[in-house]
């Protein structure tokens, strides 16, 4: 008998990965970060990509030659998305599992893919006819505005997903970690504070 969806929520939770990204003062800030830069690189990469579909940028270059440029960024910068996050999920992946945001994101997507693949059949054909034209057919411009607007959507489910999950269980810093230190502020005065007491 499989083990059930919740069961192996949990056990990923407390693979010694996850375990030590959740442990870790830098892990997590680190690779949420990362996530952050290659989202943008690959939004960035195919917008480009799809203004050139819509007539609106980079008109004189022939689409294949750009795309062909490009491309390689994208698929890059989404591999390292993809990358970190799964590292993000498996820290708390029960909580991001049943998180509306999350599904919505992870179903978008895939209708990215889909949108690809209805490029492909259609403007995709014929991308020689019109490679030099300073737009694509109708439905090369359709497939266009509605990547640019996945994309967008992907964003902003990717910001609500950071503030939907915010009672997800924060592991407290390692033992000996002294905030005042890490800023840089004295420990031993030079401000006019008071103290809390106990």
């Amino acid at each position: 008998m499989p083990m059930d969806v919740a069961a192996i929520l949990k056990s990923i939770e407390a693979s010694g990965l996850a375990t030590r990204i959740r442990e870790s003062l830098f892990l997590f800030p680190l690779i949420e970060s990362t996530h952050v830069i290659g989202l943008a690189l690959v939004f960035g990469t195919i917008a480009i990509i799809d203004l050139r579909l819509l007539g609106m940028a980079s008109t004189q270059r022939p689409f294949t030659r750009m795309a062909s440029d490009i491309l390689k960024w994208t698929w890059a910068a989404f591999a390292l998305t993809a990358l970190t996050g799964s590292l993000m999920f498996i820290t708390n992946a029960s909580v991001y599992y049943h998180n509306f945001f999350f599904r919505t994101k992870m179903a978008l997507l895939v209708l990215t893919g889909m949108n690809l693949l209805v490029f492909e059949r259609t403007a995709g054909r014929t991308i020689h006819g019109w490679d030099r034209d300073p737009s694509a057919p109708r439905s090369g411009k359709t497939v266009a505005a509605l990547s640019l607007a996945i994309w967008i959507s992907i964003i902003v489910m990717g910001r609500l997903i950071g503030f939907t999950t915010s009672r997800a269980v924060v592991a407290p810093p390692p033992a000996g970690v002294n905030f005042d230190d890490f800023l840089g502020t004295p420990s031993g005065g030079g401000t006019s504070a008071t103290p809390p007491h106990d």
